[in-house]
């Protein structure tokens, strides 16, 4: 069995959780949580970085991060089913996983501030930096919005997951402006009954 270190909250992990339920290989994949502030945790032999998720194979390898664990996966299910295989529609689908990334980058260090910083120690320019760059994607996403109706590759399951961390930690606020990513994300969910299944409520 391959094994999973991730934690629920995480929109990375449950990349990786929502990719192996499309490519039909949740059942070869268990989950162990991990504990990413916890020094003893074995994460941190697991991946050096101490972050999740990470990826146990079956001969000791650990893979990271949800990037290359989503090509891990694609490989194993025959290639070419979430990545693309053609140079072409491969960069785009690369491209949009790299911008709903970088979204959830910015959403999560958001949230770090606020977690781990007391507050007289928080740095509002930084926050607002971090707000701009969620700002900036969820622009450009609504006015070229993904497709659920076509095939699901990494760019769809990550812009999903990066609005459902939205919606986790911050209330859902993004919805007001953005009708077309709203109507994508109840479509996508509406395909992938692994979108519900890995929501975790705030």
């Amino acid at each position: 069995m391959l094994v999973l270190r991730s934690s629920p909250p995480s929109p990375f992990g449950r990349k990786v959780k929502i990719a192996a339920a499309l490519l039909g290989l949740a059942d070869r994949i268990t989950i162990e949580i991990a504990d990413t502030t916890d020094p003893n945790d074995s994460l941190r032999r697991q991946n050096p970085l101490g972050k999740i998720p990470a990826l146990v194979l079956e001969d000791g390898m650990v893979l990271f991060d949800s990037r290359v664990i989503l090509e891990y996966l694609d490989l194993l299910a025959g290639g070419g089913r979430i990545i693309p295989a053609a140079l072409g529609p491969r960069m785009a689908a690369l491209r949009l996983q790299a911008l709903a990334d970088g979204l959830m980058d910015a959403a999560l260090l958001q949230v770090y501030e606020m977690r781990f910083r007391n507050e007289g120690e928080r740095s509002t320019a930084w926050t607002a930096n971090q707000a701009g760059k969620v700002e900036r994607v969820l622009a450009h996403l609504e006015s070229e919005p993904p497709s659920a109706t076509g095939t699901l590759g990494v760019g769809e399951i990550a812009v999903a997951c990066a609005l459902g961390y939205l919606d986790l930690r911050f209330e859902g606020r993004w919805r007001a402006g953005h009708p077309r990513l709203v109507a994508f994300l109840d479509a996508f969910a509406a395909r992938v009954p692994a979108y519900e299944a890995t929501r975790v409520k705030p």
